[in-house]
């Protein structure tokens, strides 16, 4: 399961649209290994003067690993977070997380940064199975 959801915001749910800010406030909750590494990024990059902000440490452990698996494969937490945080995600491997401004989608370094070459090159026999 991706997600603890209140049963308050479950019912809610179920009767319509929930808005964006209970919806990430259930992401930070549900998955707070994520919602770190996500956060330090989105952090790196607004305090930093790089094209981006990515992290490079590998999870802890595999429920940390799970927990940014599930963040980064779901298209609707992903677009909460990227909404929240007003960055564009990009993802590579198991823990290889980016932070890019909006304005740089569609730019050079974002395209290398998730370009086949950039994903086959950040490949490394003790990430074979992350």
């Amino acid at each position: 399961m991706s997600l603890d959801v209140p049963a308050a915001l479950l019912e809610r749910a179920e009767q319509g649209n929930i808005d964006d800010a209970d919806f990430v406030e259930c992401v930070r909750t549900s998955l707070p290994y994520a919602w770190e590494v996500v956060s330090r990024v989105a952090d790196d990059l607004r305090n930093g003067t790089d094209e981006y902000a990515d992290n490079r440490i590998p999870p802890p452990d595999e429920v940390a690993r799970g927990q940014l698996l599930r963040a980064l494969a779901s298209d609707a937490i992903r677009g909460g977070l990227e909404r929240h945080f007003g960055v564009k995600l990009a993802f590579q491997n198991c823990h290889r997380v980016a932070a890019f401004p909006l304005s740089a989608v569609g730019g050079e370094t974002y395209a290398t940064y998730i370009s086949p070459r950039a994903q086959l090159l950040n490949q490394s026999p003790e990430l074979r199975n992350c």
